[in-house]
């Protein structure tokens, strides 16, 4: 219902059109109130690169963040992660993330991105916080933090916008009318603006996420998607739709798609209640964060890497990787 609502298809957004007029004043006025100064905001002693979106609901962002972050490294810097932990509940923040580290406590998308990696990662509500743990306790040349675009109390050197190239912004309100968290025309003021699938115009860099291969959860085995037994799909992310699209890509039919709520808290014996003797259950990487500890023998997940291909990318890594080596300098003197 609500993506019928957001796309327009539905005439409810009508209903939700006052609300959407408040939100937008509210968001103009935070932002004005840092802009203008009436509110602090604090900069980081090193570069800070946002990787955000102007709309609610899953656009790509973590892979995205997870490129990048190799891309930088390959590179020579040293980059850190920091986010807000959405769907995690920590006892204090802020939180230093691992591998190992429950998503109930740091939530999904920064237990994934620990994992896939290997870089520092804190969450926290207010980001200052994070970035100032992270700097604690790692020697870090740029900060990225997973969203984060309309959290103005931080400063950032950078802002990178991943759009979904499919839905872009429905009929373009505000929320709760739309999708939107800001206009569309906030992207006149970003840096780079990715679009994952769909089609990309003008100064904007395409996306593709790119499947790997199936990896088992339990033994860590990996397969062919053919190789599988009869699938059963899952996915608990922002818009489900574009995983069960991925596996048809590949030519898996699935006998079942089934979709969860955003940040999903999984139980063994709801996943285990979707399939049947000789079925499997295959899931994504961000599902397999949370299932890991109690996961079946027959369950499966499928990791996918953003692909980015655009004459405007060296550019953009060139920029960074500047701006991280002039601050180091300046550091260093």
């Amino acid at each position: 219902m609500i993506e019928r609502i957001w796309s327009g298809r539905s005439p409810l957004w009508l209903l939700l059109w006052p609300l959407s007029l408040l939100y937008g004043a509210i968001s103009w006025l935070i932002r004005l109130s840092f802009q203008r100064g009436w509110r602090k905001s604090w900069r980081a002693p090193c570069p800070v690169i946002v990787v955000g979106n102007l709309t609610a609901g899953g656009n790509g962002k973590t892979p995205v963040v997870i490129w990048l972050v190799q891309a930088l490294q390959q590179r020579g810097l040293r980059p850190g992660v920091v986010s807000r932990g959405y769907g995690g509940k920590a006892e204090s923040y802020p939180l230093l993330v691992s591998a190992e580290t429950p998503t109930g406590q740091a939530g999904d998308e920064p237990v994934l991105i620990a994992q896939r990696t290997q870089v520092p990662v804190a969450v926290a509500p207010q980001r200052r916080a994070a970035v100032e743990a992270l700097l604690a306790q790692h020697s870090l040349d740029v900060i990225i933090t997973d969203d984060g675009l309309q959290h103005y109390a931080l400063q950032r050197d950078r802002e990178v916008v991943v759009v979904d190239g499919v839905r872009r912004f429905g009929n373009g309100w505000w929320l709760p009318a739309g999708p939107m968290r800001e206009r569309a025309s906030r992207l006149e003021q970003v840096d780079a603006v990715i679009v994952n699938g769909g089609e990309a115009t003008g100064r904007e860099i395409a996306m593709t996420l790119q499947p790997g291969l199936a990896i088992n959860l339990v033994t860590g085995q990996s397969a062919t998607l053919d190789q599988l037994p009869p699938v059963v799909a899952m996915a608990g992310i922002g818009h489900p739709p574009r995983f069960f699209t991925t596996l048809k890509q590949q030519g898996l039919q699935p006998i079942a798609e089934v979709a969860f709520a955003d940040h999903h808290a999984y139980s063994q014996a709801e996943l285990n209640s979707l399939i049947q003797k000789g079925q499997c259950l295959l899931m994504t990487e961000k599902d397999a964060v949370k299932c890991r500890t109690f996961a079946g023998e027959n369950w499966w997940y499928l990791p996918v890497d953003a692909h980015l291909s655009d004459a405007a990318l060296p550019a953009l890594l060139d920029d960074i990787t500047q701006l991280c080596l002039t601050a180091r300098h300046s550091q260093s003197r």
